[in-house]
């Protein structure tokens, strides 16, 4: 017998203290041929959608999918993001959440839509390479330095300076 994922799990409980805790939850989700939701809106192969009861209507987190009806400029439309897709849920307010690793990188669904200067570029190791994690500058003027594979990362002295509003950095 197979071990369910956890993830979904997750994406219930962090739903839930969202909403317990009065914050906006917002889903980011990578986009493919499963995924059902309206592609004027994704961007980069990525769309956030705010997953709280009063943006939308009939919300259920299923353990394989998320299924829900929205309204974009008006119109309503049915969204189903498989959970093998979901990259985050996060409260809007706050940044806090739970970021995920999609295990696979879902396919384009309308590649033949895609010109070469839409498509990004492909990193050739990126199927072997481990994603690493860089410091986000807190000013433009701060440079950030790429890690060194096999070198681990230096620890700032100083930790973070509190205040502003939190955002969620996805770094690639």
């Amino acid at each position: 017998m197979s071990e369910t994922s956890t993830k979904p799990y997750l994406l219930r409980a962090i739903y839930e203290w969202c909403t317990d805790n009065g914050f906006t939850p917002y889903l980011a989700a990578m986009v493919n041929g499963d995924t059902r939701v309206p592609r004027e809106f994704v961007k980069n192969g990525e769309i956030v959608l705010n997953i709280s009861f009063s943006a939308t209507s009939g919300l259920k987190m299923d353990n394989d999918a998320i299924h829900f009806n929205a309204r974009f400029g008006g119109i309503s439309r049915e969204i189903l993001v498989p959970v093998e897709n979901v990259v985050a849920i996060y409260a809007r307010e706050n940044g806090q959440g739970m970021a995920f690793e999609v295990t696979r990188q879902p396919a384009q669904a309308d590649d033949s839509e895609k010109t070469p200067a839409d498509s990004p570029a492909v990193d050739s190791n990126a199927s072997t390479a481990a994603p690493t994690l860089t410091a986000v500058p807190s000013s433009q003027n701060e440079p950030v330095e790429a890690p060194t594979p096999g070198k681990p990362p230096e620890h700032d002295p100083e930790p973070p300076k509190k205040g502003g509003r939190p955002t969620l950095t996805r770094i690639k």
